[in-house]
């Protein structure tokens, strides 16, 4: 299933950032910041799939120059801490194409133009040759004031205020819900993405009666990484993988990430184990197995999973191969033979009942011992068939009389404490 990601950053100069470099970064280019006189160059980053510049109509033509329109940005704000830029972090479906991928990409670009009146500036990277190969991503930038055909105009308070930010970013959130689930519609899959928070979906799979679901989506979000925490667990895990060893987390937030995702694999093959188990006692009692049967046969199955690779075919077949009991109908005696296996339980158990303390074995019907004990069952026999004794008048009166007395004697204890 798809999954959905949308953040959203603001570039502050109090941060020590620039909006120039966060371009030059993403877009992997030479950038040279004219403010602060440093050089941005990121051309040999690699992972960069395309990049493009949307702007409003009446928009200058220096707008589609990457330099240029940053720069100018960067010249438009005078203050110390003022907030040179937006980032817009998304996540793409790796489900459809690299067209599709690009087009749902413009068109939410298309809907900030539209919306705010900003210039935006995208780049799409593809997942990291180390990490996991699903990760199509797309960060888009945005100016912090409307462009108009004179240059930078008013600032889109809109989405500084707190009042208002919040419910715009979330309103976008759903624009971009709207355009991956489009995008996926038009390449066959019938899986959807949901932009509301884990709590709200884990609500909703709750009211829906889908515990597993919920019980996975209601939990908080994973801890992140950061650049620098993030490029040294990569390295770690690289060095783990060329030595052939285990990889340790070598940072404290890494080693926090590294065990809650271990701990949600636990969650996701112990759930894989219970659903193999679930099937496999329906398929053992519809073939007329019992229940402890049934139930020993769902555990096997549940014990033998493998995650790794799973056969394909009827899973019937496949339950019978894990549970053993084609070999077990293979092992069974032809007609004719002389003793069955449950012919066997039972002479194995009438001679554990005819034993007395292992003098003693039942041999053609007769019992041959070397001394007078009784067997195992003929004790078991004294016991189930003794009498039950009956008590004299007179037991039970000297009975009832000892009852009267522990009365009287709890009657003089109410009040006190022992």
């Amino acid at each position: 299933m798809a999954s959905y990601h949308l953040s959203v950053k603001t570039i502050k100069r109090s941060a020590g950032r620039s909006v120039t470099a966060a371009a030059a970064y993403r877009a992997g280019e030479r950038i040279e910041c004219q403010r602060e006189g440093r050089l941005h160059d990121y051309t040999r980053k690699q992972g960069i799939e395309e990049t493009f510049i949307v702007a409003p109509e009446h928009a200058p033509a220096w707008a589609q120059d990457r330099s240029a329109l940053w720069n100018a940005a960067e010249a438009s704000e005078t203050r110390r801490n003022s907030v040179t830029g937006r980032e817009w972090e998304l996540a793409l479906p790796s489900e459809i194409g690299a067209a599709e991928r690009s087009r749902i990409v413009r068109d939410f670009a298309q809907e900030l133009v539209g919306r705010y009146g900003v210039a935006v500036d995208v780049a799409i990277h593809a997942p990291h040759r180390e990490g996991d190969q699903r990760n199509h991503h797309a960060h888009v930038l945005t100016t912090t004031r409307q462009l108009e055909p004179e240059g930078f105009a008013a600032k889109t308070r809109v989405l500084d205020s707190a009042k208002t930010g919040g419910v715009e970013i979330e309103q976008m959130r759903g624009v971009w819900a709207e355009l991956q689930n489009r995008a996926l519609e038009r390449v066959g899959e019938h899986e959807r993405v949901d932009h509301r928070s884990l709590k709200k979906q884990a609500e909703t799979a709750r009211d829906r009666g889908d515990t597993l679901s919920a019980e996975e989506l209601d939990r908080d979000p994973e801890l992140k990484l950061g650049p620098a925490a993030n490029s040294m667990e990569r390295r770690a895990k690289a060095a783990a993988a060329r030595e052939g060893r285990e990889y340790v987390p070598v940072t404290e937030r890494g080693a926090v990430v590294h065990a809650a995702r271990q701990a949600r694999a636990a969650f996701r093959d112990m759930r894989e184990r219970l659903d193999v188990a679930r099937e496999t006692y329906g398929v053992e009692r519809e073939a007329g197995q019992g229940r402890v049967s049934a139930g020993l046969a769902a555990l096997r199955a549940a014990a033998a999973k493998d995650r790794g690779a799973r056969e394909a075919g009827d899973f019937r077949e496949r339950l019978a191969r894990i549970t053993g009991r084609d070999e077990a109908e293979r092992d069974v005696p032809e007609a004719g033979a002389e003793r069955t296996d449950r012919s066997r339980a039972q002479e194995r158990l009438r001679e554990t009942l005819n034993k007395d303390r292992g003098d003693g074995i039942e041999r053609d019907g007769e019992v041959e011992r070397d001394g007078d004990k009784p067997s195992i069952r003929e004790r078991l026999d004294a016991v189930l068939n003794k009498p039950r004794e009956r008590l004299e008048p007179e037991d039970d009166r000297e009975l009832e009389r000892d009852n009267d007395e522990i009365s009287r004697d709890v009657d003089r204890g109410r009040g006190h404490s022992l």
